[in-house]
């Protein structure tokens, strides 16, 4: 059974950092996808990150720059670095995987797109004050 378990969400100012973690357990698939999401309240989930098995990553326009994602293998733990916050950036943040494929479709905004992963974490809230 994959679970895929979120932490390092909190609350900073504008301009601050996070670093959010998510320990995946029983995901063992040699091809894979991981990625980060967030929905804010009243919007769509929005692809923020992704990284393939040979390492290769996609940004969300909005992020490029300022998030970086990353895969500890012996860990399989998937990391998003967050710098320079802005207060739109405030939202549920979520881990996800996909179903053993390396490919994912990419969303309107430059991201992966939510319907590429089929394994999902339960969230870690991001709050960004100006």
């Amino acid at each position: 059974q994959v679970q895929l378990l979120e932490s390092g969400g909190g609350s900073v100012q504008s301009g601050g950092s996070l670093r959010l973690s998510c320990a995946a357990s029983g995901y063992t698939y040699s091809r894979y996808c991981m990625g980060w999401f967030r929905q804010a309240p009243g919007k769509e989930r929005e692809g923020v990150a992704a990284i393939d098995s040979d390492g290769s990553t996609t940004y969300a326009d909005s992020v490029k720059g300022r998030f970086t994602i990353s895969h500890e293998n012996p860990k399989n733990t998937l990391y998003l670095q967050m710098n320079s916050l802005k207060p739109e950036d405030t939202a549920m943040y979520y881990c996800a995987a996909s179903y053993g494929s390396s490919w994912y479709a990419l969303g309107s905004r430059g991201g992966p797109h939510p319907a590429s992963f089929g394994y999902w974490g339960q969230g870690t809230q991001v709050t960004v004050s100006s």
